[in-house]
C-alpha cells in the first residue's frame, strides 16, 4: 500500500468513526429530552430514539459484513420485527394482546414504523455483544457459534426491552396492554415473545453469515468498543428518569391495577445496570483481554 493509499484509508477510517461517535452522541441527547418531556415533540423523540441506532448499525455493519451484509441484517431485522409485531397485535401471540397507540407515528398495517427501525438498531448492538463475549468477532459463524451467538445476542436484546417496556407502555402508552401483566402492566408472555422474535433474526442472520462476505482485514479496538459503547449509553439513559421531577405518581393499567411510577422508573434502572451493564461490562472485558492477548 502506498503511502497515498495509508493516508486516505486513514481519512476514510477517521470519518466513519466521526459518523459513528456522532450518531451515539445524537442517541444521548434523545436520552436527555425524554427526561424533560414536552420541550420536544414526543415524536421527535422517538425519531431520535430510533434512528441514530438504526443508522449506526447500517455504517458500523458495513465495515465488517460489506454493504450488502449490513442490508441483509437490517431487512432481516426489518421484515421478521414486523411479522412478529403484527402477528402479535392481530393475534396476540407471540407477545401477549396488545395494540400501538399514536405517540410512534405512521403505522405500516398496525404497526409503527419507527418499531420496525427501533429492532434495527438495538439488535445489531444486541448481536455485537454476543460476538465480543464469545470472542468471536471477526470470522464467519461457524461450528457451536451457528446457534450460541444468536441465543446469547437474543438475551442481550430482551434485556432492553426489560428495563424499557414498562416506562414506554405503562407509563407513556404507547402501546397498550389489554390484560395488563405482572411486571408493571407488562405480560410476561411479552419477553418470551421478544425472546423468540429476535433469535429468529439472528439465527437466520448467522446462517446467512456462513456464507457472507466478510472483511477478512483485521479491525482495530475501537471499531469493537463503539457498539459496546452505545449499548451501555442507552442502559445508562435509564438511569436519567430517576432524575426528580414533578411527574404523576400512579398509573393504571387495562386491567386496573395501580403502578408506583417511582417503582417502575427504580426497577428499569436496575435492570439496566446488573442486566444490561452486565453485558456491556463482560463484552469489554472480553475485548479488553483479547487486545491484551493480541499485543502479547
Amino acid at each position: 500500500m502506498t503511502n497515498a493509499s495509508a493516508v486516505t484509508l486513514s481519512k476514510q477510517q477517521d470519518l466513519v468513526n466521526y459518523a459513528l461517535g456522532s450518531l451515539i452522541a445524537l442517541y444521548a441527547y434523545s436520552r436527555i429530552l425524554q427526561v424533560f418531556p414536552g420541550k420536544v415533540p414526543m415524536l421527535a423523540v422517538v425519531a431520535l430514539h430510533v434512528l441514530p441506532p438504526a443508522l449506526f448499525a447500517l455504517i458500523h455493519g458495513s465495515v465488517l459484513y460489506r454493504i450488502r451484509g449490513s442490508v441483509a441484517f437490517i431487512v432481516i431485522c426489518f421484515v421478521v420485527g414486523n411479522i412478529f409485531e403484527n402477528l402479535g397485535v392481530l393475534t396476540g401471540f407471540p407477545f401477549g394482546h396488545y395494540y400501538f397507540t399514536g405517540l410512534m407515528g405512521p403505522k405500516l398495517f398496525v404497526v409503527p414504523v419507527f418499531l420496525g427501525l427501533a429492532y434495527v438498531g438495538m439488535a445489531y448492538l444486541s448481536w455485537t455483544l454476543a460476538r465480543a463475549i464469545l470472542k468471536d468477532l471477526q470470522s464467519p459463524l461457524s461450528g457451536s457459534h451457528v446457534i450460541t451467538v444468536p441465543v446469547l445476542a437474543a438475551f442481550i436484546m430482551v434485556a432492553w426491552d426489560l428495563a424499557m417496556d414498562p416506562i414506554w407502555s405503562t407509563v407513556l402508552h404507547a402501546w397498550i396492554w389489554q390484560q395488563g401483566g405482572a411486571y408493571f402492566g407488562v405480560p410476561l408472555s411479552n419477553f418470551l415473545g421478544w425472546l423468540l422474535t429476535v433469535y429468529v433474526i439472528y439465527q437466520l442472520f448467522a446462517l446467512y453469515l456462513r456464507n457472507g462476505p466478510i472483511n477478512s482485514k483485521q479491525l482495530p479496538a475501537r471499531y469493537w468498543r463503539l457498539p459496546i459503547l452505545f449499548y451501555a449509553v442507552s442502559a445508562a439513559g435509564n438511569l436519567l428518569l430517576t432524575v426528580p421531577r414533578r411527574r404523576i405518581p400512579l398509573v393504571s393499567d387495562p386491567a386496573g391495577t395501580q403502578w408506583n411510577v417511582r417503582s417502575i422508573i427504580a426497577a428499569c434502572a436496575f435492570v439496566s445496570i446488573f442486566v444490561m451493564g452486565a453485558f456491556a461490562f463482560l463484552a469489554w472485558a472480553r475485548l479488553a483481554r483479547r487486545n491484551t492477548d493480541a499485543s502479547g
